[in-house]
């Protein structure tokens, strides 16, 4: 359950408020109830092709795109890997980005409260110490060796958005008024009416992106051990994680939409100075997050590329497992391979300097989100369980799929869409090597 609950809820959660903003008291609740709704139940389809052809004692699929190979065939198995790893990999970069720019606010925040006549704060002097500290947790050789890192991703999910719930509560009780409209696309009166078109498709997409962690589930679920059967503990996983998700989700995105209303910050942690301390509480704790996330993802792309390294290389020393015991320490060893150490490392490195190099990455990283939340959350899984259930072409069910895809599908378009033309106004002042901090 930490998986999963790591994979689903990221900082992304503190924009909830900036994102009803945008859509207002009517459909903003509603679309972040619907797609609670939409996630858990192509997730649970998911679940159930696992072990194909029978649910509990058919062959595993270890990972989505083995799931993707046995139902629709190597092609759609291409198309799978490049939406499935991109994602990943991009919300890699996007999180060594939002680590950074986190360092930096608690930094700024320190020199503030010691009237400190300068404040150095040096964008890529932090990526290149992120990138370090995930090199070192890089070398646990698989997910479920992280589980620890993700209860400490998750303690301090909760830990964040309890501090901005509360901050929020706290700035409502003084106002003693409940801000925001029921209307879309009613904010700033300063605002062309085209950005806040443009606004409010993002919005649609970031609620929809919000739950997603279908790339992951898989992989998730193969932690598992059974009895009992894998697909019903994942889909009670899934149920409790995205009730849960949902709960934190309307509760800071409801009072903090109520507290600030159409002035709702991107994030809603930067809409507080005091008390300073807390705040940066709440920052460090994004940031402990994003370390434990960042593992999360990246073991699952560290697991595929070994796989394919030691299918070719299978006797090679390269990929030999060698053990080095500690006798200072009882029942301690360490177990590496040349090809894990050298490999993840050097994966690690470019996904920092990519970071380094694009700081604007987390703008394109919207795109990449928009253009896979449809194939690998819904086409993908809803065609896998129609071929695994038999469901036969014209049937109720059959037809309840197609208007759910169709509905998920339009949101990503027009998520697309909105996040083209953010990126179109964002990349104007943007420079490589330059973090807007």
């Amino acid at each position: 359950m930490p998986h999963a609950f790591t994979s689903i809820v990221g900082s992304g959660i503190l924009a909830l408020p900036w994102t009803l903003a945008q859509l207002g008291w009517i459909v903003g609740p509603f679309v972040i109830v619907f797609f609670a709704a939409i996630t858990y139940y192509f997730a649970s389809l998911l679940c159930d092709c696992y072990r194909t052809p029978d649910q509990i004692k058919g062959k595993r699929n270890r990972t989505y795109m083995d799931a993707v190979r046995v139902f629709l065939g190597e092609r759609n198995v291409l198309i799978c890997g490049i939406l499935q790893y991109s994602a990943l990999w991009g919300t890699m970069i996007g999180y060594t980005i939002t680590t950074t720019i986190s360092i930096a606010t608690v930094k700024r925040s320190i020199c503030f409260h010691q009237h400190m006549s300068r404040c150095d704060v040096q964008g890529n002097v932090y990526m290149m110490a992120f990138g370090a500290m995930e090199i070192v947790l890089s070398q646990f050789p698989n997910l479920e060796k992280v589980t620890f890192l993700s209860v400490i991703a998750t303690v301090t999910s909760f830990i964040y958005s309890l501090i901005a719930l509360g901050l929020s509560i706290a700035k409502l009780s003084t106002t003693h008024k409940l801000k925001g409209t029921i209307m879309v696309a009613h904010v700033g009166k300063d605002i062309a009416t085209s950005t806040k078109v443009w606004h409010v498709f993002q919005a649609l997409g970031n609620v929809a992106f919000a739950y997603t962690y279908a790339w992951l589930l898989l992989e998730i679920q193969d932690t598992l051990k059974s009895p009992p059967p894998e697909n019903k503990v994942m889909k009670k996983v899934s149920f409790y994680t995205i009730l849960g998700t949902a709960i934190f989700y309307c509760s800071l995105g409801f009072i903090g939409y109520a507290a600030f209303g159409s002035d709702a910050p991107g994030n809603i942690l930067t809409g507080f100075d005091e008390p300073v301390w807390l705040v940066d509480v709440g920052n460090i704790a994004v940031i402990i997050h994003l370390i434990g996330g960042y593992q999360v993802f990246g073991q699952v792309i560290f697991a595929t590329n070994e796989r394919l390294l030691t299918s070719r290389l299978s006797t090679s020393f390269f990929n030999r497992t060698y053990t080095i015991r500690f006798s200072f320490i009882r029942n301690r060893s360490f177990h590496f391979s040349f090809s894990r150490l050298l490999m993840r490392t050097v994966f690690v490195i470019l996904t920092t300097l990519v970071a380094m190099i694009f700081p604007f990455f987390n703008a394109i990283l919207s795109i990449l989100g928009s253009i896979s939340f449809w194939p690998i959350t819904v086409y993908f899984p809803m065609h896998m369980y129609m071929i695994q259930a038999k469901i036969k072409k014209g049937s109720p069910t059959w037809m309840v799929f197609y208007v759910l895809s169709f509905v998920c599908l339009i949101v990503s378009l027009v998520s697309v869409i909105g996040s083209v033309a953010d990126i179109s106004q964002n990349l104007r002042h943007a420079k490589i090597f330059h973090i807007e901090l």
